[in-house]
Parts: structure tokens; C-alpha cells; sequence
């Protein structure tokens, strides 16, 4: 009997749905290696607001008119750097090898990261190993900086391309999102949506909901699949876990860095969050994730540049 062949169908791109592994993202990719310092950053998200900015795109119906467009207001206190981490390729790909942590912070921001990581006491060795490839910062956010009212922080890798002796430097520093990005310049932008847990098909993936003569429910698909098979194939909608994936949206636009608060923060302060504290980036469009939610930044894939003149901020 000939046996059964067929091009795979069904796109595996956001293939399994399933919850992801931390409440912050895991960055894989670091583009812009050797052409800038620092690759990347990290903020809360307060909240959306419209941004009425000159629109500066040659060819558009609108060129040198006020248009309107949505954003997204994330706070980002500064960086702490407490670690350096080195890597080096291998036929499997990027291994650490070693790891350097920095011991003379202040007694009171010591306790407050060593609820996630544990610092050592006395520096035992601070040179680099014998060979290594990449260099990373071990950062931690500060968001007891922030108006979110947290006290444990988020401790997560970020790619350099200083070499040893400059990167050394930073030990026990902060680094602050304008020593990374400028305004006008495309960001790549990672994040954890939004959970719902576990939902049904039509949710799920999008299934049109059956008629009113379907006898056994509507929201649900009409068939699991042919009789042939001995089982249920993947390409069949199922209901299950939905949302708390990391999803990464490319070129949203940093549309304003800003310091003073005031310009920023309604009376009763951000619906869900409260007052924005310390430095804050306005970003184009919406990023996934809800309130609260830890995002990253990375320089874009493809670098682009080309700053807005805005007009006016409107909260809402």
C-alpha cells in the first residue's frame, strides 16, 4: 500500500500554546553587536494616552499636518549593573562560563536584590576567563524607584559590546534608558501578554461561532477530525491555555524621553498604577502586556531613525 504523503499545513509560529516560563522575557536575539554600547533596556508599562505630533513621512496625505496617534507611557527607573557574565561559543551554541557578581553595594538595595539573587560577601576573583566570546551585564530593575510599589526586582541579562576593562566599570552603577536609545529611534519591543487562562476555541483561535439548528453548541468546531486517523491531529483547534506568551513587536517608535513628571501624571494619578516617579519613554503604538508588566527594549533589527515633532500630549 502506497504509503500517505503531504506538505505539513498549519503555521507553527505561535505553535504550543502554553504559558510562559517567568513573568518577564527571555531576550535570545541582541542585534546592533559592535556598533553601539549597550543593546537593550527594560520598563514598566503605566498606561496608553494620544500624542498629536507633526507628521514628517514624505508622501503621506498628511505630510507637515498635526495628526493624532495612540501611545503607550512605560516607566523606566534606572538599571543597577551587580553582575558581568561571559560566554563562549561552542557546537551547541552561547555557553557561560563564567560569572562575576559585585559585592559593595549599599546595605539597603543589597537586601532588596538578594531576594532574588544572592550576592557574594567578599570579591573572590574579578578577571575575566582565559577565553571567552561575549560579554553581558547582569542588571536588576529598581522598582521601588517606580510608582508601582514593589519591592522584589527583576534580574535578567543584558548584551554589551564593551570590551572587559569599560564594561568592568560599570560594576555597581546605574545605566539610565538615555545612555541606550534616543529620541526618534526604532525599538524592537518584548514582552508577556496578557493571561486568560483557559479559554475555548472561538477565543482561543478564532473558530466561527455555529448556527442556531447546531444541536450539539455553537461555540465550539464541527469536526475533530477524519475517521482514518487513530487520533486527533495538531492542526485541530482545542481548547486550552491562552495569553501569558512572550511575543516580541518590531520598530515602535520612542517618540519622547522624559524626566519631569508633571508634564505626565494626571491628579489622581494612572488608572491601575498610580504616579509615575522617575523617567518615563512614550513609545508609539500599544506593546504587549498588560499594566505592571515588565517590557524590553532592543536596538532594532534594522536601525531606523527619525525623530517627531510633537505637538501635544492628551491623558485620558
Amino acid at each position: 500500500m502506497v504509503k500517505e504523503s503531504k506538505p505539513r499545513a498549519g503555521s507553527l509560529q505561535f505553535w504550543p500554546r502554553k504559558r510562559a516560563r517567568r513573568i518577564y522575557p527571555l531576550i535570545k536575539y541582541w542585534p546592533g553587536k559592535g556598533k553601539f554600547d549597550i543593546l537593550g533596556f527594560a520598563g514598566y508599562k503605566v498606561g496608553m494616552l494620544q500624542v498629536f505630533v507633526k507628521d514628517n513621512k514624505k508622501g503621506s496625505p498628511t505630510f507637515g499636518q498635526e495628526i493624532s496617534v495612540p501611545a503607550t507611557l512605560i516607566e523606566v527607573p534606572p538599571l543597577l549593573v551587580i553582575g558581568l557574565c561571559f560566554y563562549k561559543k561552542t557546537f551547541y551554541g552561547m555557553r557561560k562560563v563564567k560569572t562575576i557578581l559585585f559585592d559593595k553595594l549599599p546595605e539597603d538595595i543589597r537586601k532588596k536584590i538578594e531576594r532574588k539573587q544572592k550576592l557574594p560577601k567578599k570579591q573572590v576573583n574579578v578577571e575575566p576567563p582565559e577565553k571567552y566570546d561575549e560579554i553581558r551585564f547582569l542588571v536588576s530593575t529598581q522598582p521601588w524607584k517606580a510608582g508601582i510599589g514593589k519591592k522584589t526586582p527583576e534580574i535578567f541579562e543584558i548584551a554589551t559590546s564593551l570590551d572587559f576593562e569599560k564594561a568592568k566599570e560599570k560594576l555597581g552603577k546605574e545605566i539610565s534608558l538615555e545612555e541606550v536609545f534616543k529620541e526618534g529611534e526604532y525599538v524592537d519591543v518584548t514582552s508577556i501578554t496578557k493571561g486568560y487562562g483557559f479559554t475555548g476555541v472561538v477565543k482561543r483561535f478564532g473558530v466561527k461561532i455555529l448556527g442556531r439548528k447546531a444541536k450539539r453548541g455553537h461555540r465550539r468546531i464541527g469536526s475533530i477530525g477524519p475517521r482514518g486517523y487513530g487520533r486527533v491531529m495538531w492542526q485541530v483547534p482545542r481548547a486550552g491555555q491562552y495569553g501569558f506568551f512572550q511575543r516580541t513587536e518590531y520598530n515602535k517608535q520612542i517618540l519622547k524621553l522624559g524626566k519631569d513628571t508633571k508634564e505626565i501624571n494626571p491628579k489622581a494619578g494612572w488608572k491601575n498604577y498610580g504616579l509615575v516617579k522617575s523617567d518615563y519613554v512614550i513609545l508609539k503604538g500599544s506593546v504587549p502586556g498588560p499594566t505592571k508588566r515588565l517590557i524590553f527594549f532592543r536596538k532594532s533589527k534594522v536601525y531606523r531613525f527619525s525623530p517627531l515633532e510633537i505637538m501635544d500630549l492628551v491623558i485620558e
